[in-house]
C-alpha cells in the first residue's frame, strides 16, 4: 500500500512478520464469481448449535433443565432442525438426547440434529442415543485442514482420507433401516483446507450415503477459525457449491465462527454464494468469539422485507431465556437485542427520529392503515422497535449530548405538551446546565421536574389568582379576578379584548408589566388529567423568555401563563 502524506501513522512495533495471510495458508480456487450479482430473496435453513456447540463454550454448561428450556424455547419460535448435543462427549448431553426420546418432546415437524466425531466407539454411542427418534440427522465431522493433520491428527491426505471412508461406512452400518436418519458431514476448518482436497472427501461422503432427493445428504463447510475477509469465504462457497457432485441431492451448510468479527458477513455472502443451510447461536455464543449470530442474521434479512421465518416478535423474552440458560449476558450494543439499540442521545438523530416518526403517522393516515401496518422509513431506525416486542419509551433518551429535539419528544410522548421551537430552545439550555452539572441522564419524571420549575407558576408567587370568572360584553371580555401578594388581597374587574388581555392590566396595577409577544395555545390529548397548555412568550430587559400555563379550559391555562411569566 502506498503512503500518503495524509496518513501521518507509523509503524506500531508488534510482530506482524510472524503471521500469514489466508493466500499463503490455503490455496483460494479462481472463480467466475456469481455471488457479488446475487440477493437473498428467502431466509436459508437456520440450525442452532447452542446446546452443543454453544454449551461446550460455556464456563458452567447447561444442566438437563437449563438445556430443555432452551430447546422448547427454539421450538416455540419455530427452529425446525435443532442441533441437541453431542451425545458421545459427555453422560449429561447423552441423557438430554434421550430425554427427547422418551418423553416425547420433539414436535413431528422438527429434526433434531447429533453430533459425532468420525470414530467407530463414539458414532456408536451417537446412535445409542437417538434409539426413538424419527427425525434424526447424524452429523459427523473431522479436522481436514493441513496444520490439524500435522499437529492434531498427524496423518497425511491418504490417511484421513480412508479415516473418513471408514466412519462414513459406520455411519451408515448404525442407521441401516432407519428412512428417518439423515446424515451431515463436515471437513471441520473448511476454510484452510486446500480445495481439491476437501470436495474430495465431501463428494466421498455423497456417494457413500447416496445422496437423493428423497434422503439428500448435508454438506457442512466450516469457517471454524476466521482467516480472511468474508469474501473470500464466499468464493470457497461458491466454488464448492459449483464442483460438489449430486449438487442437486445436496443441502450445502455453512457454520462461521468470529475470530475476525466477521461472522455475520461471511454467513451472509455464503448464502449469496449458494448455501442453503445456516448454523450458529442465538446472540452469538461459542467457543472463543463465537458462532454467527442467528438472531442477527434473521433480523438482517427482515429489516430487507424478507421474512426471517422465525418469529422475534418478543425479542426481550427470548433475550432473557438465552441470559438464563447460558449465564452470559448479551451486549448493550448487540443490533436488534441491546438495551441501547433503539435509543438515541445525541441530540441530531433525536430530531431525525422525531421527525421520522411525525412523518411516519402522517404517511399511515394518509394511506388508511395503522402505523404498525405503514412501510417503515424513519431514520436511524433500521426495524419498528415494536415488531421485536419493544416500545417506544426508552427510543430517546436525554443526556448532556442530546438537544432540543430528544427533549420535545419525550414532552409530548410522556407528557403530552407539543413544545413551541423557541421553548424548545430555551428548555435545551435548562436540560443542559443540569446534565453539565449532574453528569447524568435525565429521566422524563426529572425532565418534568425540570420543566415546571423553569416555566410553571412558582409554587409561592409573588401574585396569586385566587378567583376569578370572565362574562362577555359588547366591548370585549370582563374578568372579575381576586389577586393576592404578602401585602394585600384585592378584587378588580377590568374589560379588554380579551381576559388574557384583561389579567395583564390587573397585574400592571401591581407592578408587575408582562409584555407578550407570543402566544400558544394546545389541547392535550384526551385522557390525561390537564386538558389544555398555553405556551406565552414575553419580553424581558435582555430579550424574550417562556411560560407555560396547563388547567382543564384554554382559558384557565392561559391566565396561568400570565401569572407565571408576571
Amino acid at each position: 500500500m502506498t503512503s500518503h502524506h495524509w496518513n501521518p501513522q507509523g509503524p506500531s512495533g508488534m510482530p506482524h512478520h510472524r503471521y500469514r495471510s489466508a493466500f499463503d495458508r490455503v490455496p483460494v480456487a479462481e472463480i467466475d464469481r456469481e455471488w457479488p450479482r446475487n440477493r437473498i430473496t428467502q431466509a436459508p435453513l437456520w440450525v442452532p448449535v447452542d446446546l452443543r456447540d454453544g454449551n461446550q463454550a460455556l464456563a458452567e454448561p447447561m444442566d438437563p433443565a437449563r438445556k430443555r428450556r432452551f430447546f422448547e424455547l427454539m421450538v416455540s419460535i419455530g427452529y425446525k432442525e435443532i442441533e441437541v448435543g453431542y451425545p458421545s462427549a459427555s453422560q449429561t448431553d447423552f441423557d438430554f438426547v434421550r430425554l427427547l426420546a422418551e418423553s416425547r418432546l420433539v414436535p413431528e415437524d422438527v429434526t433434531v440434529v447429533v453430533f459425532t466425531p468420525a470414530r467407530r466407539d463414539l458414532i456408536e454411542r451417537t446412535f445409542e442415543s437417538i434409539a426413538g427418534l424419527d427425525r434424526v440427522v447424524v452429523h459427523m465431522y473431522t479436522p481436514t485442514a493441513p496444520l490439524w493433520r500435522d499437529a492434531v491428527l498427524r496423518a497425511e491426505r491418504d490417511e484421513l482420507r480412508e479415516l473418513i471412508r471408514r466412519a462414513g461406512a459406520d455411519v451408515l452400518r448404525c442407521g441401516a433401516d432407519r428412512p428417518g436418519i439423515r446424515y451431515e458431514f463436515s471437513p471441520e476448518v473448511f476454510n484452510l483446507t486446500e480445495p481439491d482436497f476437501a470436495l474430495e472427501v465431501c463428494n466421498a461422503m455423497i456417494d457413500l450415503w447416496d445422496a437423493c432427493p428423497e434422503r439428500p445428504v448435508i454438506i457442512n463447510l466450516p469457517a471454524t477459525v476466521e482467516v480472511a475477509t468474508p469474501n473470500v469465504y464466499a468464493d470457497q462457497i461458491e466454488h464448492a457449491s459449483k464442483n460438489l457432485d449430486r449438487r442437486e441431492d445436496v443441502i450445502l451448510s455453512v457454520h462461521p465462527h468470529n475470530d475476525r468479527g466477521t461472522g455475520v458477513a461471511c454467513a451472509e455472502l455464503a448464502v449469496l454464494a449458494g448455501a442453503q443451510r445456516v448454523e450458529g447461536c442465538l446472540f452469538g455464543n461459542g467457543e472463543r468469539t463465537g458462532n454467527v449470530d442467528l438472531v442477527t442474521l434473521a433480523l438482517n434479512l427482515y429489516s430487507q422485507g424478507v421474512d426471517p421465518m422465525i418469529d422475534f416478535s418478543d425479542v426481550d423474552a427470548i433475550h432473557d431465556t438465552v441470559v438464563h440458560c447460558n449465564r452470559i449476558g448479551v451486549h448493550e450494543r448487540h443490533p436488534y437485542a441491546g438495551e441501547y439499540v433503539y435509543t438515541a442521545f445525541s441530540g441530531t438523530h433525536q430530531d431525525a427520529i422525531r421527525k421520522g416518526f411525525q412523518r411516519h403517522a402522517v404517511r399511515a393516515k394518509e394511506a388508511g392503515v395503522p402505523e404498525s401496518q405503514a412501510r417503515w422509513e424513519v431514520p436511524y431506525l433500521p426495524i419498528d422497535p415494536h415488531d421485536v416486542g419493544r416500545d417506544y419509551e426508552a427510543v430517546i433518551r436525554v443526556n448532556s449530548q442530546s438537544g432540543k429535539g430528544g427533549i420535545a419528544y419525550l414532552m409530548r410522548t410522556e407528557h403530552g405538551l407539543e413544545l413551541p421551537r423557541g421553548l424548545q430552545a430555551e428548555f435545551a439550555r435548562v436540560v443542559q446546565r443540569h446534565t453539565d452539572e449532574t453528569g447524568t441522564e435525565v429521566d422524563a419524571d426529572t425532565l418534568w421536574k425540570l420543566f415546571s420549575a423553569a416555566y410553571l407558576e412558582d409554587p409561592e408567587p409573588a401574585v396569586e389568582l385566587v378567583g376569578w370568572s370572565v362574562e362577555h360584553v359588547p366591548s370585549g371580555d370582563r374578568l372579575t379576578a381576586t389577586l393576592r401578594t404578602k401585602d394585600e388581597t384585592t378584587t378588580h374587574e377590568v374589560t379588554a379584548e380579551g381576559a388574557v388581555s384583561a389579567l395583564v392590566l390587573m397585574l400592571a396595577q401591581h407592578g408587575r408589566e408582562v409584555e407578550i409577544v407570543n402566544l400558544i395555545q394546545q389541547s392535550i390529548e384526551p385522557g390525561r388529567s390537564a386538558r389544555a397548555a398555553t405556551y406565552l412568550e414575553y419580553r424581558t430587559n435582555s430579550g424574550t423568555a417562556w411560560s407555560v400555563g396547563i388547567d382543564v379550559s384554554t382559558t384557565a391555562a392561559s391566565l396561568r401563563a400570565v401569572l407565571a411569566a408576571a
